[in-house]
């Protein structure tokens, strides 16, 4: 989870289950955002953020992964950002797991599979 993601929302998620990690718990809260779509994709992980620059580097990049998971709501608490992420594991799980970038807003939600401009 990105900086600007509830902290607590790792915790909580983890009490789900689910292997997640805040980037401020490994001492990469300041970290440029190439650097944690890095760590992503060494870990196979997802990242969850607010911001819009994840999924810009992936598109201009031609990059198949790590998938990103953006939050497009302000001030979403902590337990918000649980639901959202379970949400999104659930409906899109296969598509993040193939490598995805998922835009979550408050009446919609789209997935676009990576690379972006790629073949199906």
């Amino acid at each position: 989870m990105d900086q600007g993601v509830p902290r607590d929302a790792a915790t909580r998620l983890r009490d789900l289950g689910y292997d997640c990690t805040h980037v401020g718990e490994i001492g990469r809260s300041k970290a440029a955002d190439d650097e944690i779509l890095a760590w992503a994709l060494e870990k196979k992980g997802i990242v969850v953020t607010l911001d819009a620059d994840f999924h810009m580097i992936l598109a201009v990049s031609g990059a198949s992964g790590p998938s990103v998971v953006r939050l497009r709501m302000q001030g979403l608490g902590a337990q918000e950002v649980v639901g959202q992420v379970h949400e999104v594991l659930v409906r899109f799980g296969a598509d993040l797991k193939r490598g995805s970038l998922v835009t979550v807003k408050a009446n919609k939600t789209t997935c676009h599979k990576l690379p972006i401009g790629g073949s199906d």
